[in-house]
């Protein structure tokens, strides 16, 4: 007999089969056989959504009890039992892939970061996460939720928030609501400025987001000053092209 697993780690396995099916729906397929990534399956609840001719479909769990539940309801598919974060991404598939998935809460933010270091792979994100960190991912410039997570994501994706996912519909019901959000890889092959120093900017000035941006950059301007209006502005208020050229002003100091 194939028991379903029991919880782990603060599992939240999703129930609602018309949820399942709205987030796969969500995905933009536009290959005969686009090459899908999911993570944190559980029990296969989406999975049976994904498992279609027209997608390679691969499922990382690292929980030892849902893999074998999942090996046993779905044979020919390739599950994979290790952990994500440390997997290499670039040997997953030898092509472009989506990820998918109603995702741990207590990774997902680690999962977007890997999504950001690889976006030359990464087409596609349609993803669960928590209803307060799919907004922040999602928020424009100007508002208190918007930070680092917006910037990275946005300087290479389309973002959207898609829809909101209550409580009841998952086994056990976790504590917050949830968000279901979509990224789309915009035609960004390379910012046009240093991209491992616009990432350090960005972290810099959100780590202090309280303060003014002058007074933020001085650890990375070491003696130098910045005369830009720019300086005057505080962390939220920056876009993705405010950032591009704060980096530039940066790199030119220093």
């Amino acid at each position: 007999m194939n028991v379903k697993p029991k919880k782990h780690f603060g599992q939240h396995f999703l129930k609602d089969q018309s949820i399942c099916e709205k987030i796969a729906k969500s995905i933009v397929l536009k290959e005969d056989k686009e090459s899908v990534l999911e993570i944190g399956p559980g029990t296969g609840a989406l999975t049976k959504f994904l498992f279609t001719d027209n997608i390679d479909l691969k499922a990382y769990e690292l929980d030892d009890e849902a893999y074998h539940y999942l090996i046993n309801q779905y044979p020919t598919m390739s599950v994979i039992n290790r952990d994500i974060l440390i997997e290499d991404w670039t040997s997953i598939f030898e092509n472009k892939f989506i990820v998918v998935g109603n995702f741990p809460y207590n990774i997902s933010s680690q999962i977007v970061f890997k999504v950001f270091e690889h976006r030359n792979q990464v087409s596609q994100l349609v993803g669960m996460f928590q209803k307060e960190v799919a907004e922040r991912i999602c928020a424009n410039p100007g508002t208190k939720k918007y930070g680092i997570l917006s910037v990275l994501i946005q300087a290479f994706y389309k973002t959207e928030y898609l829809f909101t996912v209550d409580e009841h519909v998952f086994d056990p019901p976790p504590k917050v609501k949830s968000g279901v959000i979509q990224f789309l890889r915009n035609e960004t092959e390379h910012l046009p400025c240093n991209e491992i120093l616009f990432v350090k900017v960005v972290k810099t000035v959100f780590n202090q987001r309280r303060k003014m941006i002058r007074n933020s950059i001085k650890s990375l301007l070491k003696d130098h000053g910045l005369d830009d209006d720019l300086a005057t502005k505080r962390p939220e208020q920056l876009g993705v092209l405010d950032y591009i050229r704060l980096t530039n002003l940066i790199e030119s100091k220093i």
